[in-house]
């Protein structure tokens, strides 16, 4: 049976900025809010985010200054 994984955005922190920035991203869902981040333009020399395309991140709700937003928190360990 395929399971079906809706693609969705979610937001990664950039790092080394100054005040907190929040990349808009996109990213299949994997349930239990795990998603893995899709291949998409990213020069890691322009700005660096705290998680890369091909990551699995899980996701958590938080308050941004344009509102709640899904971001990635930390990375996914697999379980097989």
């Amino acid at each position: 049976m395929k399971e079906n994984h809706p693609i969705e955005n979610i937001y990664v922190a950039l790092l080394g900025e100054n005040v907190d920035v929040w990349r808009p991203v996109k990213a299949q869902s994997m349930g239990r809010r795990r998603y893995r981040i899709l291949e998409q333009p990213y020069d890691a020399d322009i700005e660096k985010w705290e998680f890369e395309p091909g990551e699995t991140v899980i996701c958590e709700n938080i308050d941004s200054d344009e509102g709640p937003i899904l971001a990635a928190k930390r990375r996914a360990i697999d379980e097989t």
